[in-house]
């Protein structure tokens, strides 16, 4: 007596894949409605936001907030444009940079051998365990020795120090076979072009990964304008939002605008994520094979 098995195709429904529809479903719309509500409570109007008891959603939606919030940033001594170039200028350059330090990192420790390799990668994992609180003292003499205080530079050296990215970029270049990187360099490749032919178009969707950390981390980042910048043009988009939100929140009617504020902070960090979601899925997926 034979037993047929019934193939099932992935790429269609299947009506013994119902359950875990249903589970999935549950579980992404208990998962979303912390987003929902954040752009709930920005468009609620003042009557809403105070109603007793609470609405989840608004019931008439309002841009009033948002205007509100732009009038109250104009009366700012320092436009809120400079604070905005200031953010857009950091953390495009805590990206590329962070993605180019990490895919070399990466490489070297994944296929290069050298002294102390595996002592480099494993104070990179113990690194990984320390909170930004645990390090500021220790950053903030860097930074004044250096010199960098109220300059550039002195938001960007910090954040580039990203353990996980290492990390994450190294388990991934463990993936790329050595026979490959071999028969390059028999064809007389030299490490740059290895590098930059064979490793980086290679490990794009861990690069995808880290592009989206380290814009989190600098978009997000007041600790560098509140450390080493004393100079109000030099802070960032981050520090003055939060900034007014704390002064906001001590008012009654700034609670709106606080919620405002907190949307335009947050929708920049869901705009990355939804377009490079699939690489962060794709890079997990390999960061911990061997």
């Amino acid at each position: 007596m034979s037993i047929k098995s019934t193939k099932i195709n992935p790429d269609k429904f299947h009506i013994s894949q119902w359950k875990f529809y249903v589970i999935l479903l549950a579980l992404s719309t208990f998962m979303i409605l912390p987003i929902i509500f954040m752009f709930s409570q920005a468009l609620k109007p003042m009557d809403e936001l105070f109603l007793y008891p609470p609405r989840f959603l608004v019931h008439k939606p309002t841009m009033e907030n948002f205007g509100d919030l732009m009038s109250q940033t104009s009366t700012t001594l320092v436009p809120i444009t400079r604070y905005l170039f200031n953010s857009v200028i950091i953390t495009g350059s805590v990206v590329l940079l962070t993605c180019l330090v990490s895919a070399m990192a990466g490489f070297a420790l994944s296929k290069k051998n050298f002294m102390m390799k595996k002592v480099i990668f494993e104070a990179n994992i113990i690194a990984m365990m320390f909170v930004p609180a645990a390090v500021m003292i220790p950053r903030y003499f860097i930074i004044e020795t250096l010199g960098l205080t109220d300059t550039f530079l002195g938001h960007i050296l910090p954040l580039l120090a990203l353990p996980v990215s290492v990390f994450l970029v190294k388990q991934f270049v463990d993936q790329i076979p050595d026979s490959l990187l071999d028969a390059a360099s028999i064809d007389g490749a030299n490490d740059f072009v290895l590098f930059r032919k064979i490793i980086f178009p290679m490990i794009m969707p861990a690069l995808a990964t880290v592009a989206i950390l380290a814009f989190q981390l600098a978009w997000n980042n007041i600790e560098t304008s509140v450390i080493f910048m004393n100079d109000e043009n030099l802070k960032t988009f981050a520090f003055y939002m939060n900034t007014l939100t704390s002064k906001l929140e001590n008012n009654v009617a700034g609670q709106g605008m606080a919620a405002a504020a907190g949307l335009i902070m947050f929708i920049p960090n869901l705009i990355i994520f939804i377009f490079m979601q699939s690489k962060v899925i794709n890079t997990m997926a390999h960061s911990g094979l061997k």
